[in-house]
């Protein structure tokens, strides 16, 4: 008997039944941070100003549920635009000669394949065919968080496809993302793996936007940006996603 109790519970670990699966732990985190009113949501625009040399340079992201998107920044009257995506071109602006560019054709193809990742890849991970699975808990900053394991589209690499797989860091308590990590698969830095943290998330529109992020290598240097505004569905001039160079 006492076999038979033990071989019961160890199925029931297996399956799960006591606990989460991955797909309810995302449903949580999307409720709690804003749930239908995401739908409603197309295009996020954040600003902040960057303390650097004893200078406050502008900056403005945007981001639109069709998968354009732009970093401004504006250095003593001149306006440079980095990481900008119209939907088939992928360019920035360089810095020496103020001339837009295209970047790599394989940047720009990893780019179309995460088109539709908006604001997050958990909002749209399902309609994107990504696998998802549970890897237990893990305790970030001293936040009890949930690890979800994201297999998404592969990337290119020297053209050749490798896996792209991204870990989110759920909060426990409140569901809201803290984290994300996944490993750098191109250049000098490839192997190392590159972590987001989220914080002081509020409120905006009905849904929950987090007004501090801090990006770097796990372990290693990272740089926070605080936003002194965040904007949903804001009035965007459309041209400025546009690749106007030769």
């Amino acid at each position: 008997m006492n076999k038979l109790i033990i071989t019961l519970a160890l199925l029931v670990t297996s399956f799960g039944i006591f606990g989460q699966s991955a797909e309810e732990i995302i449903k949580q985190s999307i409720d709690a941070t804003g749930g239908a009113n995401w739908e409603k949501v197309n295009s996020l625009k954040y600003s902040a100003n960057l303390e650097q040399g004893g200078m406050k340079i502008p900056l403005e992201v945007v981001a639109m549920r069709d998968g354009r998107t732009y970093t401004k920044i504006n250095i003593q009257g001149m306006e440079m635009i980095q990481g900008a995506f119209d939907g088939n071109v992928l360019w920035n602006t360089n810095f020496m000669t103020q001339k837009p560019e295209k970047a790599t054709a394989e940047d720009t193809e990893n780019t179309k394949r995460s088109i539709g990742d908006f604001p997050t890849a958990l909002h749209n991970y399902k309609k994107a065919g990504y696998k998802v699975s549970t890897e237990g808990e893990e305790t970030v900053d001293g936040v009890v968080c949930y690890k979800i394991k994201m297999e998404k589209k592969p990337v290119m690499v020297d053209g050749v496809e490798v896996p792209n797989i991204e870990y989110y860091f759920i909060d426990k308590d409140t569901k809201a993302l803290i984290m994300m990590e996944s490993e750098i698969t191109s250049g000098e830095m490839k192997g190392v793996i590159a972590q987001s943290k989220f914080s002081d998330y509020q409120e905006v529109n009905g849904v929950y936007i987090s007004f501090s992020q801090t990006m770097g290598i796990k372990d290693g240097d990272s740089q926070s940006l605080t936003f002194d505004k965040v904007e949903v569905n804001p009035q965007i001039d459309e041209n400025t996603f546009s690749y106007k160079g030769e």
